[in-house]
């Protein structure tokens, strides 16, 4: 069944694009969420006479994700999380990890299910994909640290108290 697109599907094209699709799917998905409509020839040619429009929507969005990229790309983001002996981590770090995080420290906003494949185990720097728009994509190094303890705090106090003590000891 042949449709026309009334904003980006992702894997099937973008808004104004004519495609091809199971009739279910576009009965049951499509067409309640908005997402298309049927390439009629009525539609067809109500599509010819948007096209300006709808080329100057793209141009913004392909600008947009632009910029984004130039704020995003190669920038470190820093995730905290607990780490166990040899760099292993409790777990693993996820995709809304690094969204939030980016969000946090590089001010730009980013949906998690737009971030690449993120199978993050070992402390280190890693390199995550995020899909902006289309074929635009930005690179984020995540720096996988410790999360702030107190346990090195109470180690330093615990040897000067004995040391004091032994002073004390001296003394007498």
């Amino acid at each position: 069944m042949k449709v026309i697109l009334l904003t980006e599907l992702r894997g099937k094209g973008g808004e104004g694009d004519v495609i091809d699709v199971a009739q279910g799917f576009a009965e049951n998905y499509l067409f309640p969420n908005k997402i298309a409509q049927p390439a009629t020839p009525g539609n067809i040619k109500q599509l010819e006479e948007r096209r300006h429009n709808i080329a100057k929507r793209e141009e913004k969005r392909i600008a947009d994700a632009e910029a984004v990229r130039a704020q995003l790309d190669g920038k470190p983001v820093t995730v905290d999380a607990k780490i166990g002996e040899e760099g292993q981590l409790f777990g693993s770090v996820t995709a809304a990890q690094v969204a939030d995080a980016v969000e946090a420290q590089l001010g730009v906003t980013v949906d998690r299910k737009r971030i690449g494949r993120v199978n993050i185990k070992q402390v280190g720097t890693h390199e995550v994909e995020i899909n902006l728009y289309r074929d635009i994509n930005a690179k984020v190094l995540v720096l996988v640290g410790v999360e702030t303890a107190a346990e090195p705090e109470p180690e330093v106090e615990a040897v000067e108290a004995e040391a004091e003590v032994a002073e004390e000891a001296a003394a007498e």
